[in-house]
Order: structure tokens, then sequence, then C-alpha cells
């Protein structure tokens, strides 16, 4: 870790006074829920975690800083899964934008959305619903998380295959420098190509560059129907042969494509409130489909009957049930929310966040399969994800009966044979939750040449001082 020093009672009180001692914690038990992060994998430490209302209070904090080269580390909901929000030490301020939680404006003839950083998922979801228009960034920790640290993560979720990640959802950013300096791009054109994009930088850089304090939003039309289906299939292969006679079919009326081991489905079954096998009997793999259509619902239970008796027909599919009222459709997609959280009764659990080549989906779970079996006899191998745009979460859990600790400590033995079959497949070692701690020395690695070096280039010209999150990505 980088040399930081401690911060003196004389700088608290500098930084509290920007905020107001109300929103300067300093309280051992206020501090602690921006301390503990999902997974129990870093315990992060701080003496102070400020809460800004304004853009002004943030450049104002910033400002102060860079002039006392003070590392600040920006958090949005604390839902991040590789350690980027975690201050590592007590020389670090944490800076929370919960507060900046305003809907500024809603243009619903411009299908746009103007949010604060602060503002949870969820109330954008149902911002956009209540003009009747639909917000599709959807993930597990809704509830929670912030757009602020959607954006920059560059969130993917689940409906990333029919209108793409974070960055393709955000139109213009408002955001502060590490100087303090305050980068108003609230800008709603969908073509603007006056220079560089500095928002598309921002964007995915975990708060190393900068922090992002607002942005605007682009917004769909709602379905007028939707279906969701589970499918119970035997292999990887009979998935991508739905997902082609999906795609081919209905093109971006596909909303959803999500695949499921047969291990994290028995997980979910004993472990999630209300769930029930959706198929009659146990299959090796299953697949959660979603249809949307812009005229009705009759037209979107036509079309997901068209694809299931065409999957049929070409024998890629063992057995299927379409959810029968909005409430089951519900219940189907919490399911697969629920896959990561059932996954901790269980014990411990090695986790990657991986991508490569659709059609490599296949060939790259049989070949992580026997490695890691081959390595550790006995583990649980927990695949599931997105299918369609290749990310799948490839998750260990430990064998019954192991030692927790024990297994646990074999994390990166077992990342490193992961990662260097995703090397093989051209693929990526993080598809959607990011860098931030966890995976640092292996973008190093991967990245090594020009790549990584113009990212150190591009962090000294942005924060020459280092102050911004040290010790994430770059």
């Amino acid at each position: 870790m980088d040399s930081i020093s401690p911060l003196s009672d004389d700088l608290l009180a500098r930084f509290a006074a920007i905020t107001g001692p109300a929103n300067a914690l300093t309280s051992p038990d206020l501090l602690a829920r921006y301390l503990v992060e999902p997974r129990d994998l870093y315990a992060g430490r701080t003496r102070l975690v400020l809460r800004p209302a304004s853009v002004e209070e943030v450049s104002a904090i910033l400002t102060l800083a860079n002039e006392t080269r003070t590392p600040v580390v920006p958090q949005g909901g604390n839902t991040g899964l590789v350690g980027g929000q975690s201050p590592r030490s007590e020389g670090e301020i944490v800076l929370s934008l919960e507060r900046m939680n305003r809907i500024r404006e809603i243009d619903p003839v411009g299908r746009v959305l103007v949010v604060e950083a602060g503002v949870v998922l969820a109330q954008a979801q149902s911002a956009a619903e209540e003009a009747g228009l639909l917000f599709p960034l959807s993930l597990g920790s809704q509830g929670s998380c912030q757009i602020g640290g959607n954006l920059s993560s560059n969130a993917g979720g689940t409906g990333v295959l029919a209108y793409g990640n974070a960055r393709d959802l955000c139109l213009g950013l408002e955001a502060v420098l590490p100087s303090g300096e305050i980068l108003n791009g609230l800008r709603k054109l969908k073509k603007d190509n006056r220079g560089y994009d500095w928002k598309d930088l921002l964007i995915g850089a975990e708060g190393t560059l900068g922090i992002i304090t607002a942005a605007v939003l682009r917004l769909f039309p709602r379905p007028a129907g939707r279906e969701v289906a589970y499918v119970g299939v035997k292999t990887p292969q009979d998935a991508l042969t739905l997902l082609g006679i999906a795609e081919r079919r209905v093109g971006g009326q596909l909303t959803g494509f999500e695949l499921i081991g047969r291990q994290g489905m028995a997980f979910t079954l004993a472990h999630t409130k209300g769930a029930r096998d959706p198929l009659e009997a146990a299959h090796p793999w299953y697949v959660l489909v979603e249809i949307s259509s812009s005229r009705s619902g009759e037209d979107a239970r036509q079309a997901m009957e068209e694809v299931l008796e065409a999957a049929f027909e070409a024998s890629a599919v063992e057995d299927a049930a379409i959810a029968p009222s909005l409430v089951e459709a519900e219940r189907f997609w919490t399911m697969r929310e629920e896959l990561s959280w059932a996954q901790k009764p269980e014990g411990g659990s090695i986790k990657h966040d991986v991508s490569v080549p659709v059609a490599r989906v296949p060939d790259f779970l049989a070949e992580a399969d026997a490695a890691v079996l081959a390595a550790m006899p006995g583990a649980r191998i927990v695949a599931f994800g997105h299918l369609g745009d290749g990310n799948i979460h490839y998750n260990i859990s430990q064998p019954l009966g192991a030692d927790k600790a024990a297994f646990l400590a074999r994390w990166h033995e077992i990342a490193d044979i992961v990662h260097g079959i995703v090397a093989g497949y051209d693929g990526s070692f993080s598809a959607e939750h990011g860098i931030g701690q966890l995976k640092r020395d292996d973008l190093a690695g991967a990245k090594a040449g020009p790549e990584i070096e113009l990212m150190r280039r591009l962090k000294g010209v942005f924060d020459p001082y280092r102050i911004l999150n040290p010790g994430k990505v770059v």
C-alpha cells in the first residue's frame, strides 16, 4: 500500500466546515456502514466520511484535498464487488454522494432523465415509469446502488443485450475534477462531435479521474407486453442454439437471456424465500428468456411461443414454462437476481466476473470446469450470467465440509487458473464489476505495454497528485 499520512484534527475540522458537522461523520458507529462491503473481502478504514449536498460542496472538498494532498475515496451505495469503494487507511476520506439524490428533470419528449449521482437506481427506474417510459439498467442491487456508482463502474446487468451498458445509457455528465474544477456537460444531445468526449473517460474509471455528481440518462418507450419463460436445456451449446433462434425470430424484442447452471438453481431453491423450480424435472442448465413487445401483450406471447416451438423442433430445449402472470414473471426474475446471495449460506465462494466471445462460452465453461475440479476436487461450480453478451459469473463454492478460511486462501490460485483460460479466448477477467483493489495487479499484467502506460498517463493528467481513490485500477 502507498504510504498515506494520517489526518490531523485541524485538517478534519477544515473538511467538516465545508459540509457542516452533521454531515462530517467521525463516530465509529456512524462510520461502520461505509467500511463494510458486500463480499467482506476488505475492511475499510477512515476517520471521516463527508456527505456533501451540492456540486459546489464537492468542488470545495476536492480543492482542499488537492491543496493538502489528502486522498479522497468517492462512494455511492457501497455495493461494489471489487473493493473500489473501500478506503484503505485512516489517512483517506470517504466522500459519500448519498445526499445528492435529487431528480432534477424528466423530459418525456426527448426521453431523458437528469439525476444527481446519489439517486438510487430503483428511484430512477420509478421516475421513468411514472412518465410512461423505461430506464432499462437492471441489477440485483438496484434497491441500494446509486447512479454515480453505476456509471463509475460502467454497470452492466440483465438489460445489456437489448439496451447496452451504463455507458450506452448516458448522454451527459456533471463532474468534479481532482483540482476542484467543475465540468458541466449535462447535455441531452444524441449527436455531438465537438472533439474528445471526456464523459466516456469518467464512465468506468471507478472514481479515479473525477467524481460524477449528475448525469443525463437515456429513456426508452415502455414495452406494451412482456413475457418471461424458464427453459431447460442439456448443455450451454443448446442454450446458444436457443439464443440464435430467438435473435433471428424476434431481434430487438429479446430483452433478456440468462444462463443458469443446475448448482446455482439448487442454491436458489434452497435459500430464496418463495422460490420453486419452474420446471417439473431438474435440468443441467436453465435459460431465463424475456421477450418484450411495443405492440401488445398478445404479440409478446405469440413471439415467445414461436421461439419455443422452433427451439423444440430443433431439439435445443427439453422443457419450458412461460410465466402465467406478471406476478410470476417477477418471481422468475427474482430467482435469477437472488442467485448471488443464495451462495452465501453455502460457505466460502471464489467469484469471477468474466467475458468471452459469445460463441466460445460453452468451450470456456467446459475447460474451466475441468481445470478447477482438477485443482480442487469437490468444488461446487456456480456458473450463471448474461449469455447474450458473453458475460459469465463463474463462481466456485467450497466443497462440502471444507474449511472456509483454507478455501478462500486459494482465491488467487484459482483465479489465475480461470483468468488464464479466459485469456486463451481473448476474453476479459472483468466484464462488469470493475477493477477496484481486487483486480488491480491482474490489470497491470493483462494490459502490459502501451495500454497500461496510457492509462497511467491519463491518471497523471487528471490527477497529478493521485488524491482520487488511490490504490484502485492503476
